[in-house]
């Protein structure tokens, strides 16, 4: 049975952005490598549309982005939307999101899901093995947060350092 895990770069006041702020090197070979180790990532419609900004190279390209570009392009993903009417290479729409019950049963190793409102989503039917959240020393005082709504109590797994100035705190759902 496959992990199922939401993590996502976070403001120290809770808000996820793309735009906002930017991992530093450390942080970006980090994802790179994390990428590499997945089975495959479930995406929500918004997400997804973002990160296909790694479906095509971009000549401003450095090694590492292309490195990361490489990962993410072989990596499998599902996009869970009812709007979307098709989705790119190596890409599997699905329109409900009891479909990730299916995928956590019949995978192994580690899924991610991205997108706080689908995260919220596979919350509320239990699914969710994990919440990783890499805090950034940024306050944006407004934005999309990482937790769509109220969540069960969760109990700290692990904590680091990721490169200069990110901290990771990774929480599991308490017993």
């Amino acid at each position: 049975m496959a992990k199922l895990v939401f993590g996502m770069n976070v403001s120290l006041d809770g808000y996820v952005d793309h735009e906002g702020f930017a991992p530093g090197p450390k942080l970006f070979r980090h994802w790179i490598e994390h990428v590499r180790g997945l089975t495959g990532s479930v995406y929500g419609r918004r997400i997804y549309e973002i990160m296909r900004y790694w479906d095509e190279d971009q000549p401003e390209w450095d090694a590492p982005k292309h490195e990361f570009a490489s990962v993410w392009r072989r990596l499998p993903k599902w996009v869970v939307s009812r709007s979307l009417k098709s989705v790119g290479p190596n890409a599997t729409l699905v329109e409900d999101i009891e479909a990730i019950r299916d995928l956590k049963a019949r995978l192994d190793g580690e899924l991610t899901i991205s997108g706080p409102k689908l995260a919220g989503s596979a919350t509320d039917l239990g699914l969710i093995d994990e919440y990783r959240l890499y805090f950034h020393p940024v306050v944006l005082g407004q934005g999309t947060p990482f937790f769509a709504g109220p969540r069960p109590r969760l109990r700290l797994a692990a904590s680091d350092a990721i490169g200069e100035d990110v901290m990771r705190l990774s929480y599991v759902p308490a017993s």
